[in-house]
């Protein structure tokens, strides 16, 4: 019982979609263009300024990807005409973040420096203010990719529970723990 996958996805002004006879809905914006193949058993339909998905049978597999792939174009409609972002912070002393166009390097404590390509798709920015902690702020249209590249980077060096130190996404709040010294 998809509900998600009944409900109409409203195309914002400036976004434009095109669905071939292949299954394949092509999304443009103001900010790019992204395409996702649909399924055959699901049918996308463009009514007035909206789009409608339908699946064929009440098969379980034909609802999970009913509301799938109307998540996945209500995603695709939000990143081509407003973008996303996530910001990640460097807590521990002498962790530091820099950037060279997609080049992101990361000093993490390790013997050497992490170096990371991003890809072109996605938007990389650092800033170090002093007193206060490296932030690493990612902006792209496709949902599924930032995600990934910022789990890659979380990945790197996760935030441990007894000090804090690692990379955390902003506004993350870590589970701390007490040392053995504080259990006596």
């Amino acid at each position: 019982m998809s509900r998600i996958g009944k409900l109409p996805i409203s195309l914002p002004e400036g976004v434009q979609v095109t669905v071939s006879d292949k299954n394949l809905v092509t999304v443009k914006g103001k900010l790019g263009e992204l395409k996702q193949q649909v399924n055959p058993c699901i049918t996308v339909k463009i009514k007035d300024s909206s789009i409608i998905l339908e699946r064929q049978t009440e098969q379980k597999n034909h609802k999970a990807m009913h509301g799938l792939y109307r998540a996945l174009i209500a995603n695709m409609v939000k990143g081509v005409s407003e973008g996303y972002k996530i910001v990640q912070e460097l807590v521990g002393v002498g962790y530091k973040a820099t950037s060279k166009g997609q080049l992101l390097e990361l000093s993490l404590g390790y013997s050497h420096n992490i170096v990371l390509e991003l890809p072109e798709v996605i938007k990389l920015e650092t800033k170090t203010e002093r007193g206060k902690n490296t932030t690493i702020t990612l902006h792209s249209i496709d949902k599924q990719l930032i995600g990934q590249v910022a789990a890659k980077i979380r990945s790197l060096r996760k935030p441990e529970p007894y000090k804090g130190k690692g990379i955390k996404f902003f506004g993350e709040e870590i589970k701390k723990k007490t040392g053995k010294a504080a259990a006596e």
